[in-house]
């Protein structure tokens, strides 16, 4: 397998913000939306996206601080609730950027977890369905 090739900080507020990676970092990108953590890393790079939409109109939108504080938590809301709905989608787009074919983050994922599954399955033939 080559080596997994981390973008640097730059490259990587490009990526998370919806960019495509040089080739060189392929084998990342499908490591960034495929590991056990997954949600958690799709999850921060909406995050920091947003304090960068945040910090600049609380600093420059006028009024009082209360109701700035206010519409940037309800935008927050907002859109982690929008990113919940695209998360497998926009991870399966950044894989198809990184030139892999459609489906892959999906199936490698499905792959990773078969394990997982096959065992909770039969916990559940044990348990519900009265055996193996």
């Amino acid at each position: 397998m080559t080596e997994r090739l981390r973008p640097g900080p730059l490259r990587w507020l490009r990526y998370a913000a919806g960019g495509s990676l040089p080739a060189r970092y392929r084998t990342w990108v499908l490591h960034d939306t495929t590991c056990r953590t997954w949600h958690l890393r799709h999850f921060v790079r909406t995050a920091v996206m947003l304090t960068l939409l945040s910090v600049p109109l609380m600093l420059l939108v006028p009024g009082p601080l209360w109701l700035r504080l206010t519409a940037v938590l309800l935008g927050w809301l907002v859109s982690l609730q929008y990113a919940l709905f695209v998360m497998e989608e926009s991870v399966e787009n950044r894989v198809v950027k990184a030139g892999y074919p459609a489906g892959t983050a999906r199936a490698t994922r499905a792959r990773a977890s078969a394990g997982e599954r096959a065992e909770a399955a039969r916990r559940y033939a044990q348990r519900y369905r009265g055996g193996g």
